[in-house]
C-alpha cells in the first residue's frame, strides 16, 4: 500500500509498505480521512518533543472498519474515529483511570507509526463509535477531545472568564469546550486572521492580540480588574507560556494544552501570591471522546467551521508546506484518501 513517511525533518517520501498483519484484539481499518495537526507540523520542524525519525505521520483519524474480531463490539462498514493513545493498562497511570498519561504510552503517528498510508490496525478498545457522523466530522474526534479533556481539567464554572492563548484548532476546540461549559471566553492570538475568524465564525466576544494591544490593560476591562480565573496555553510556544501566569486572577488555574521543549520559568512571588493551580493536560480520555462525539451529534459544535483546507493524500507531500504556511489562512486541514 502507498505510505507517506517523513525521513527526517523537512523530509517527505513515498514507499510501499506491507499490509498490517491480523492481530487478537485488533481491527483493520480503511484509513479515509487524516487530519493534519500541530504534532505533525512540528515533528516536520523537527520541533516535537519525544520524536524519532523516520515516521509515518496521522494520528487524527476517520476510517472505515474492514476486519474485526467477534467480541469487539464494532462490525464491518461501521465509520470510526480512534483514540490513538495506546497505554499499557498495567502502569499507576492506567490502575488510576488515566490512561491519557500512561508511563509507557505509544501515541500512534508519533511513537509509532500513524495514519498517513491505505490501511492501519488498531487496538479494538481505540475505536471511537461513529455514532452516525461523516469522515469529515470524524476526523475532528480526538483534536477536539484535546481541548474538551483540558477544560475538564480546569474545571470551568458558569461565567468565570476563561483566557485561551493560541487560536490553533487545538484553542478553537478548547475555546467551544470553555463556552459549553459556561465560561466567558477570552481568544489571544498574534494572528489578526486568527482572531477574526474568532469573532466571526465561533462568535468568542472577546478577542486580545498582545503584538498591538496592552494584554493586561484589556484584560482589565475585559474582566472588571478581576483578570481571568482560568487560563489555558494552547499555543505551545514558550514566550507565551512564560507570560501566562501575570494574566492569571488570584486564586486561579493555569492549565498547559500546548507543548514544547524547553523549560518552564515562571515568578515564584507572582504564581505564590496568587495561591495558584498549575496543571498540564495531555491527550484525552474516552469520556472526553464521547463528550465531543456527542456534542458533535446535538449541534453544539460545528465542524464545519474547523476544516478550511483539504488535500489528495496523492498531493500531501507536494502541498504540506504549502498548507501549513500562515499567509493561506488555514485553520484545520484534512487529507483525503
Amino acid at each position: 500500500m502507498k505510505t507517506l513517511i517523513c525521513n527526517t525533518p523537512g523530509e517527505f517520501e513515498y514507499i510501499v509498505t506491507e499490509m498490517p498483519e491480523e492481530r487478537e484484539s485488533y481491527s483493520l481499518l480503511k484509513v479515509l480521512r487524516v487530519g493534519i495537526c500541530g504534532t505533525d507540523i512540528h515533528a516536520f520542524e523537527g520541533t516535537q518533543p519525544f520524536f524519532n525519525y523516520p515516521r509515518i505521520l496521522g494520528h487524527e483519524i476517520a476510517a472505515e472498519i474492514v476486519h474485526t474480531q467477534e467480541g469487539s463490539g464494532f462490525s464491518t462498514g461501521e465509520i470510526v474515529s480512534i483514540s490513538p493513545y495506546f497505554y499499557c493498562g498495567r502502569c499507576v497511570a492506567c490502575r488510576n483511570g488515566k490512561t491519557n498519561c500512561c508511563v509507557k504510552m505509544e501515541v500512534f503517528g508519533v511513537h509509532i507509526d500513524g495514519g498517513m498510508r491505505g490501511y492501519i490496525s488498531v487496538p479494538n478498545y481505540a475505536l471511537v463509535r461513529g455514532e452516525g457522523l461523516s469522515a469529515d466530522e470524524l476526523v475532528l474526534v480526538e483534536p477536539l477531545a484535546i481541548g474538551a479533556h483540558g477544560v475538564r481539567r480546569a474545571g470551568i464554572e458558569m461565567d468565570e472568564f476563561v483566557l485561551v492563548m493560541g487560536a490553533g484548532p487545538i484553542g478553537l476546540g478548547t475555546m467551544d469546550f470553555a463556552a459549553i461549559a459556561g465560561g466567558r471566553v477570552i481568544a489571544m492570538d498574534v494572528n489578526p486572521q486568527r482572531l477574526e475568524f474568532c469573532r466571526d465564525t465561533f462568535g468568542i466576544p472577546y478577542t486580545i492580540n498582545p503584538l498591538t494591544e496592552n494584554v493586561m490593560e484589556r484584560l482589565m476591562e475585559i474582566t472588571g480588574g478581576d483578570m481571568p480565573t482560568v487560563v489555558m496555553d494552547c499555543t505551545g510556544n514558550l514566550k507565551a507560556i512564560n507570560s501566562g501566569v501575570q494574566y492569571l486572577a488570584h486564586g486561579g488555574r493555569y492549565v498547559l494544552i500546548g507543548l514544547q521543549k524547553e523549560e518552564l520559568v515562571i515568578s515564584h512571588p507572582e504564581f505564590h501570591k496568587r495561591e495558584a493551580t498549575l496543571m498540564s493536560s495531555r491527550n484525552a480520555l474516552p469520556e472526553d471522546f464521547e463528550q465531543v462525539v456527542s456534542c458533535i451529534r446535538d449541534g453544539s459544535v460545528q465542524p464545519e467551521n474547523y476544516i478550511t483546507h483539504k488535500v489528495e493524500f496523492d498531493e500531501m507531500k507536494y502541498q504540506f508546506s504549502e498548507l501549513i504556511n500562515p499567509a493561506n489562512g488555514a485553520i484545520k486541514a484534512v487529507v483525503v484518501f
